[in-house]
């Protein structure tokens, strides 16, 4: 079944550039993937047809007559539903917002289109973003790409699910609690948390948190590093994407463009299965150990451990509860019913908290941090598994226990991810094989205060290193079978939401 929708990212800029493709016939062979593979999966659910092929032919004529206009001329990327879209239908998979079309892009789409992406569609994502099973009362649940009954985790699910399937080259992602790397490593593809500040946003409604932000995502290294290139940006809408006057930190493509060449031999690794306290179950800690039983020997030494992240729990808890509060504390008092059972539990329980509460979590949020940069003293580069379970059904709101052992929330079983977001650490989500289950493993890397570039350059260096390997390169899941399948609509529970 193999397209030209295919191929990556990096060599589909090549093939644009010098005309040996047209920004058409690659449209169309997205919309082709989509059209084959969606149904059984559910990971797009907003298409602009008109108005993509009317940007690839513009694009096309442009390519033509020998003009740049950026980075992306001319390719296709998908976008998630949390996201705005100019003329483009964004419902962030809530109810209340099921016929919204914005009038603007927000900043970082707008830096994608401005880069010549030709933006066509849009991705599923759980309501408002909230929780790692990407399902809403909307679109319906989206389908893991090796299992459409298992979950594609969230919130970024229908961008993860959708690269995996070749139906765009890259989609964008956002992340709080592992939204970003979760689906990335439930799907088998690359997905980046950036430093806090690097994608800048003007819409977070605390602009000071560092817990939530935009990010790249695609089925490899380079074209995540690529992507992040277009999205890094100043804007001082942000206070937390505060850089020197005149000094372009942020918005120099060049720094992220490409992955830097790293020499893995030079760097001390750490390992870590669960930063002391995830609820990391033990079929993923057997794949991680065999993982780094293959990864440990390419560095200069490898130990295990992680940075003390002692209360991290609590502290996700009442800040992320926090964040709920803001953004949907109205709807909660004026129409709770028109809010799913996910966003009622974070803003009760913000409701629950006091200022002492969010005093102490905002404490040991920052103790956290200058533990992280007393371990990356030492340390180089840490390595974790991504997710702390192998995909289950979609039909689970959530995993209510874990080897046998409750879990403490619906979100408590993203621990591996919040462990580093409140921290505020780059991160980044990297295939490696398959688990005891058949479905994807996802490798966590993280990296030391601003060392994006590093992480990239790690990713990069180890994805090379076993692209040969049959158990560890990128899998793949069966698009000829995922088009035989029936629609995944026609599944009981399908449109539920709780």
């Amino acid at each position: 079944m193999d397209s030209i929708c295919d191929k990556t990212a990096g060599e589909l800029v090549k093939l644009l550039k010098t005309k040996a493709i047209s920004p058409v016939g690659l449209l169309d062979s997205c919309l082709a993937r989509i059209a084959a593979v969606n149904p059984a999966v559910n990971a797009v659910v907003t298409l602009d047809e008109v108005g993509a092929r009317a940007a690839a032919k513009a694009a096309e004529a442009e390519l033509v007559r020998g003009e740049d206009k950026g980075p992306l001329h001319g390719l296709p990327v998908l976008i998630k539903d949390t996201q705005d879209t100019a003329g483009m239908r964004s419902t962030y998979g809530s109810p209340i917002l099921a016929n919204n079309v914005p009038a603007a892009d927000q900043a970082s789409v707008a830096r994608l289109r401005a880069a010549g992406a030709i933006i066509f569609g849009k991705t599923n994502t759980p309501e408002w973003a909230a929780g790692g099973n990407t399902r809403n009362p909307v679109f319906g649940a989206t389908g893991n790409p090796f299992d459409p009954m298992r979950s594609a985790a969230g919130s970024s699910g229908g961008s993860a699910v959708a690269l995996a399937c070749g139906m765009a080259p890259m989609a964008s992602g956002s992340d709080t609690g592992g939204s970003l790397r979760n689906p990335a490593g439930f799907s088998g593809i690359v997905g980046m948390r950036p430093s806090y500040g690097l994608v800048a946003s003007e819409k977070r409604a605390h602009g000071w948190s560092c817990l939530s932000t935009d990010g790249p995502m695609a089925r490899n290294v380079g074209d995540t590093a690529l992507m992040l290139s277009v999205m890094a940006s100043d804007d001082p809408r942000d206070p937390l994407a505060y850089t020197l006057p005149g000094e372009a930190v942020r918005g120099a493509p060049a720094r992220w463009a490409t992955p830097p060449d790293v020499e893995l031999g030079k760097l001390k690794l750490a390992f870590t299965e669960d930063f002391g306290f995830a609820p990391t179950e033990a079929l993923i800690r057997r794949a991680f150990r065999a993982r780094v039983a293959r990864i440990a020997p390419l560095f200069a030494d490898a130990s295990e451990g992680a940075p003390d992240c002692g209360g991290a729990d609590e502290t996700f808890a009442v800040l992320r509860a926090s964040l709920f509060l803001t953004q949907h504390g109205k709807n909660f008092r004026e129409r709770p019913e028109m809010l799913g059972p996910n966003v009622r539990a974070n803003v009760e329980e913000g409701l629950s908290y006091s200022l002492d509460d969010f005093s102490r979590a905002s404490a040991n949020q920052t103790r956290i941090y200058r533990a992280y940069q007393s371990f990356f003293a030492q340390h180089d580069v840490l390595i974790s598994p991504t997710i702390t379970l192998s995909p289950r059904p979609w039909s689970e709101l959530y995993p209510a226990e874990i080897d046998g052992v409750p879990t403490r929330s619906y979100f408590h079983w993203l621990a591996l991810a919040y462990a580093v977001t409140l921290a505020g650490h780059p991160a980044l989500s990297l295939p490696l094989g398959l688990d005891e289950n058949g479905l994807p493993f996802g490798l966590q890397i993280v990296g030391p205060r601003g060392g994006d570039a590093l992480v990239l350059g790690v990713a990069a260096a180890l994805e090379a290193a076993f692209a040969g390997d049959a158990e560890l390169r990128r899998p793949q899941p069966d698009l000829a079978k995922l088009a035989t399948l029936p629609p995944l609509s026609q599944t009981p529970g399908f449109m539920a939401w709780d």
